[in-house]
């Protein structure tokens, strides 16, 4: 039996007179027939860009990422606004929709009871026709990893006004995070029949990416982040990017993207935990953790406290490793204070870190609840690592098999099941799987990696009992 404590996974030149100028155009008023206008010194070429608190309105209303210093300026003018009109239900359901927005940009899960209270206020004011307050629940629930409710608020968003396009974006992360993966390709086909642009280009690309199409993914990034105007949409998308190169082991790139993201918007937290990760397996083990840390302390998101932790556990820090998991256990409560579901990043944790067993039922509650890919993977790995390896594989086959929605090229998940097939002694299959983890990702992990180049070792080269009866 294998070493289970090994087995852990862990982006002017001189200048001229009026008098001279004048004379300038005036003999240069006509040339071969056509009429020159040039403009007045002062004349603006552009108009002026709109006041903070109206970039980020707009960005909201969209469905776009919001830049936080705007954020901020727009909810102060809305609680200013609704305490001298209290009757306005438009504004309640955009104030609701930039605390959802500003919870998730910090990963301050304290904005979401006040998001719900806001937009159940909106719904109070104006009950009949307020889709805009309905959309912003289904938004908060997505926040949370409600994704059950999230659904059933958006689609009841869509039955009022199905042509409201900001609607099938909640629904598509909606039914990505129940598995209903061919309901999400639905309402993508819907959004791109009702709206183009950025913001939808980087939605398909989600879409498209959980299909397995990861080129078409990464054209439709690169697209949405060259035409997004606002900066701050602009980094979230460069982001994504990064997240794309680095699933298919593009260190490089994949930096090259974080870093662009942080230059042009330094609140792009998710970049910078992204930096950490590439850093890392680029061998730049300081900078590394200095990203971690820099993204940690703006937006606490357990997740990057774990993968820090598992950092420094592959560098033989335990103590600042435990330190980071004691941290993990902590955000976690406070997510769950705001109503916020963190189950599956707990459950992930307890299942390398903590206790297995406890990983199991953690997980299948989640499992119950909203049945994701992601989900399936984690308790997969939770079952193998709790001792229960034949029920393991059904959940690792989930997540990995496209005949059953797992059509993202995962590095982590290949790991995952070569290494429960291997306690199964299927050793054939879980050669095969854990040479597409290394193909997929080289670096997907600081010790996942590690363990897989020496159970390949181990397992030797393929022999005539792997080849597959005819």
């Amino acid at each position: 039996m294998e070493n289970q404590a090994e087995e852990r996974p862990s982006r002017i030149g001189p200048r001229i007179s009026r008098r001279v100028m004048i004379a300038s155009v005036a003999g240069c008023v006509v040339l071969g027939g056509v009429v020159v206008l040039l403009p007045w010194e002062g004349t603006p070429t552009r108009a002026p860009a709109p006041a903070p608190g109206a970039q980020a309105r707009a960005a909201v209303a969209a469905g776009a990422p919001a830049a936080l210093p705007d954020l901020a300026v727009l909810i102060g003018e809305r609680e200013s606004h609704l305490r001298a009109h209290p009757k306005d239900a438009r504004s309640w359901a955009v104030l609701g929709a930039a605390y959802v927005e500003q919870g998730r940009r910090t990963a301050d899960a304290a904005y979401y009871p006040r998001a719900e209270k806001t937009l159940r206020t909106s719904l109070k004011v104006r009950a009949k026709g307020n889709a805009e307050a309905l959309e912003g629940l289904a938004a908060l629930a997505n926040a949370r990893r409600d994704f059950r409710a999230a659904r059933r608020w958006a689609e009841a968003a869509r039955k009022l006004e199905p042509k409201r396009w900001t609607t099938y974006p909640q629904l598509i992360d909606a039914y990505t995070g129940l598995g209903d993966h061919e309901a999400a390709h639905g309402a993508l086909d819907q959004l791109m029949k009702l709206r183009s642009g950025p913001a939808v280009m980087a939605r398909a690309a989600a879409v498209y990416r959980d299909q397995g199409r990861r080129e078409d993914a990464a054209a439709q990034l690169a697209d949405a982040a060259a035409g997004a105007e606002a900066p701050a949409e602009r980094a979230a998308y460069l982001e994504r990017a990064g997240q794309l190169a680095w699933e298919r082991g593009d260190r490089e790139a994949a930096l090259r993207h974080f870093q662009e993201a942080v230059r042009i918007d330094p609140d792009q937290r998710a970049a910078q935990a992204g930096q950490g990760r590439a850093l890392a397996a680029l061998g730049r083990t300081t900078e590394a953790l200095n990203a971690y840390r820099a993204a940690l302390t703006k937006q606490p998101y357990p997740q990057y406290a774990l993968e820090l932790g598992e950092l420094y556990e592959s560098l033989g820090l335990d103590q600042a490793a435990r330190v980071q998991y004691d941290l993990v256990r902590e955000r976690v409560r406070r997510a769950a204070a705001g109503g916020a579901d963190e189950e599956l990043v707990l459950g992930q944790f307890e299942a390398d870190h903590g206790d297995p067993r406890a990983a199991v039922r953690r997980l299948r509650a989640e499992w119950a609840r909203q049945p994701g890919i992601a989900v399936a993977d984690a308790l997969g790995w939770a079952l193998h690592r709790a001792g229960r390896p034949e029920e393991a594989l059904r959940f690792a086959t989930t997540a990995t098999d496209e005949t059953k929605g797992g059509a993202v090229r995962s590095a982590l998940y290949s790991y995952h099941r070569g290494m429960i097939e291997r306690r199964l002694k299927r050793y054939g299959s879980a050669r095969r799987h854990l040479e597409e983890a290394l193909r997929i990702n080289p670096y997907f992990s600081p010790v996942g990696a590690r363990v897989a180049r020496a159970v390949l070792t181990e397992l030797g080269e393929p022999s005539l009992e792997d080849v597959p009866e005819s």
